[in-house]
């Protein structure tokens, strides 16, 4: 089989950008290729449904929001045409817990007709926090991605296994994560979006980069749509403009910070 290898994700910050496309291109360099890049993370590129052939091997990747598949991009994610492709899992998660969004990833792309036969969760920089998981995936995530790589190699070049790829986390999928204070009492984020400070200079950056097209890019103080809290554009602000100043928020930020300050570890699946 003439294999096509693919790294296929939605990525923010860019963290689940790096980790698949290094797994993904590994791959494809041990069978002399080079892995063609599809990415779904602004709104104009989802505007098609994925359609994959049966010799595609996909890498698919996405961020872990609330243990789980960011829910606004089920719907879009639902429409895939797997055509019989192989396909390799990967979330990425903030050093809490990737919880379902594995399994789920597992789930989407088999229903869609696909046969998945790697995953793997790895960590990267928390995107509410510059503390949480500073720095990852690093050097180290990097070396274990070259080893989950090379294993997935070896899996292709022989006949691949029938039964249906073990993963941890529930199928079907259990309930979001949900932010609580220390008494056990939810603290709903949901619709809380970032301000913006006076050293903005209305660049338009943040507007061209967040993934769900919500921030006006005639007036950047303001928003036409939701917030997943992604925070691809306070990251990626040039001047640092654009914070949270809700308590709810500051307060779920600094538990995560304080409870969640070991060093998790990727985990893979074969």
């Amino acid at each position: 089989m003439d294999r096509v290898f693919k790294a296929v994700y939605f990525s923010a910050t860019g963290t689940t950008k790096k980790v698949v496309e290094y797994v993904a291109q590994s791959v494809a360099e041990s069978f002399g290729k080079s892995a063609q890049v599809i990415d779904f993370t602004l709104p104009q590129n989802r505007e098609a449904p994925l359609v994959f052939e049966k010799n595609d091997v996909v890498f698919f990747g996405t961020p872990v929001i609330a243990g789980r598949v960011p829910n606004v991009l089920l719907p879009f994610l639902r429409t895939v045409q797997g055509g019989g492709a192989t396909a390799v899992v990967i979330a990425l998660y903030g050093n809490r817990n990737y919880d379902d969004a594995l399994i789920e990833q597992r789930d989407l792309l088999e229903n869609a007709g696909m046969k998945v036969v790697a995953g793997g969760a790895f960590i990267g920089e928390h995107s509410f926090s510059t503390v949480l998981g500073a720095g990852r995936p690093d050097e180290k995530d990097m070396e274990i991605a070259r080893g989950f790589a090379d294993r997935i190699a070896g899996l292709l070049k022989h006949e691949l296994p029938e039964e249906q790829l073990y993963i941890s986390g529930s199928s079907p999928q259990t309930v979001y994560y949900q932010p609580r204070d220390r008494k056990g009492n939810p603290i709903d984020i949901r619709k809380v979006k970032p301000k913006v400070s006076d050293k903005c200079i209305k660049c338009g950056h943040c507007a061209e980069i967040c993934p769900m097209g919500s921030i006006d890019p005639e007036d950047v103080t303001q928003y036409r749509g939701i917030c997943i809290k992604c925070c691809a554009c306070i990251k990626g602000c040039p001047r640092g403009a654009r914070y949270y100043d809700d308590p709810g928020y500051l307060y779920h930020k600094t538990e995560l910070e304080e409870m969640y300050t070991r060093r998790a570890e990727p985990e893979l699946f074969f």
